[in-house]
Parts: structure tokens; sequence; C-alpha cells
């Protein structure tokens, strides 16, 4: 019987992450040696018909199969490359489309509006409804959290789900792209995207200032913030921001619900806001007792896109980068 190769192309994958983190000799490094050993031992002699290019690539796609996948979904076997995927992750949806996998997606909820040839629905992440999901016939389910026992009910009709959960910081996000990379039999496109991504969010994290710059992120007009307990705060603290947050976040929740007070007093430097909001930089500015704030005497209040601040994917550079903008401009006017 055909071995699985998920073990092989997993390492291979994380010697990619790994990449860039050293010179000394580390885990990682060894990892790195044990998938270029690996891979050399697994080579596979050309197809005789090399003139046959549907069977070539027939034989490549065919070649990443079976694959054992493990979430927190379960464990199970990919026999073939899946052709009906449902997304109930808007991240998860960007990432599949991103690596190439697109056209194996049939289905995705009504939130996953990115890309534009995302086939949305009217399907729901947070109150999925399983004989909805079923009647799409799907081949892999992609989820970012079980609801509504969504797991369990699809795992009894032997339908596999990966659970593709919000990533802690950047490393774990590229962990969680080479888990659909692996799943689709899309491992390297999936290695190519990981590579210009991680250049990408190397070079925005490089663009921020080396001073240290309050920033307070606003997710709505009751204050709640994001602190570096959560991803988007993660983000942060990868530019060396000092985030406001911080302190109030007792619980590690990641997203503490502040006070106007509490905020007055932190002076951020910097102010971000979403373009989810109904308000924008002018309506925060006349907040009575924030004229005194460093970001609205210095016009340093930031409008983001919600999506991009809030998924991971592949357009998380260009969150960075208008974050690293503000924050530069910030220490160049102190």
């Amino acid at each position: 019987m055909k071995q699985s190769r998920t073990p092989l192309l997993l390492l291979a994958l994380l010697a990619l992450l790994a990449a860039a983190c050293g010179d000394g000799a580390t885990a990682d490094d060894a990892i790195s040696d044990e998938a270029t050993e690996a891979a050399s031992e697994e080579e596979v002699a050309a197809p005789s018909d090399a003139s046959d290019d549907d069977a070539m690539a027939e034989d490549e796609a065919g070649s990443d199969f079976p694959a054992t996948i493990e979430s927190d979904g379960g464990t199970f076997t990919l026999e073939a490359a899946p052709e009906r995927i449902v997304s109930l992750s808007p991240s998860a949806t960007e990432t599949l489309f991103a690596i190439g996998a697109g056209e194996q997606v049939i289905a995705v909820d009504a939130f996953s509006n990115y890309p534009a040839e995302a086939p949305v629905t009217e399907l729901s992440g947070w109150d999925p409804n399983v004989e909805a999901v079923v009647g799409y016939e799907p081949d892999l389910v992609v989820i970012a959290n079980d609801a509504n026992e969504l797991v369990a009910s699809l795992t009894a009709l032997d339908i596999p789900v990966l659970i593709s959960a919000a990533p802690a910081d950047i490393e774990s996000g590229y962990a969680g792209m080479a888990e659909l990379g692996v799943a689709t039999g899309r491992v390297d496109e999936t290695a190519t995207v990981i590579a210009d991504m991680r250049a990408n969010v190397e070079a925005a994290l490089a663009m921020a200032p080396d001073t240290e710059v309050r920033v307070y992120h606003e997710l709505d007009e009751t204050y709640f913030s994001a602190s570096s307990n959560g991803f988007v705060g993660s983000i942060y603290a990868s530019m060396g921001a000092t985030n406001i947050s911080d302190e109030a976040d007792t619980d590690g929740s990641g997203y503490p619900q502040l006070t106007e007070e509490y905020i007055v007093e932190a002076d951020p430097q910097v102010i971000v806001i979403t373009d989810q909001v109904t308000y924008g930089p002018d309506e925060v500015a006349a907040r009575p007792g924030w004229s005194g704030i460093s970001a609205v005497q210095n016009d340093n209040v930031v409008v983001v896109n919600a999506d991009i601040a809030s998924r991971w994917g592949p357009r998380l550079p260009e969150f960075i980068t208008t974050v690293a903008d503000a924050l530069t401009t910030s220490a160049a006017a102190e």
C-alpha cells in the first residue's frame, strides 16, 4: 500500500517557514536537513510518456496523496485532492484562492467576500447549518472553529473537516497556510505564496521606526480594543509598538474594553480605527477631552481595512505597511 507523503510535505514546508531565523544551528535547521534528506530519498522517476502533459500533471498532483491531515477537527486521510471544498472561514477562503485551490472551492460562507470570484453563499461559519453544508456534497469542509457540533455531524457522514483556526501570531499563520496546501494538493504553490508573503511581511515590518510608539487599536465606539494577546495586537508587538491595551487585558482575552479616561491618560500617539465603523478620524478627534491626545494633535488617526486587519492572509502586508507609516509619522513628530 502506498504510504502517505504528508510527513515529508510538512517537513518541507516547515523548513521553508524556518528560513531566515539566524545563522546558528537550531531545531529548525534540523527540520530543514531532515526534509532535504527525505526529499532526496523519495525522488520519483519521470513518467515514461513525458509527452502527455495532462497525464504528467495528474501524476504530479496524485503524488501528494494519500495525505493524512491533523487538526482540532480530528485526523483523517485524503486519498485524492478534494474537488468540492466548502470554506466557512473568510481567512481560509482567501488562502485557498491565493494558493491556487480556488477552482476546488464550490461554496464559501456569507462573510468570505474576498476574492471577488469566491462562490459566496448564505452559509454561516458562526451558526452553521449541517444540512445546508451537506447539501453541497463536499469532500472537504474548512472551518475556523467548531460551532453547533458541526465536526461531529460531518464526521458521522464521513465528510472530513479541517479546522483552520485563527493564528495567534504571524508564524502560526504560515503554519496554517501550509496545512491548507497539503490538504488541497497545492504544496508547491503554497510554498511560493508563503515565501513571497514572508518577504513582504518582513519588508513591511522593517519600515517601522526603532523608537517605541504608543498605539491604540479601536474596534468600535464602545472602546473594545486589540491587545498583544490577540493576532491583531501581535502585529503591533512585532513592530515594536507599545500597545496601550495590554495593561487593561487582565484576562488575556486579546480584546479588552477600555474607558475614555483610560485612553486619554494613556495618550496614544497612533489611533487605528477600521472602515467597518460608522465614524472617521474627525469624529474621533471631536470626542470630549480627546483634543490633548498626541494622536489627535498630530493628525495620526488612521483608518485600516477591517477585513485585512482581522484576517490572516496574503493581504496582511498592506495592513502592516499602513500602520508602519503611521508609527514612523508619529515618531518623527516627537
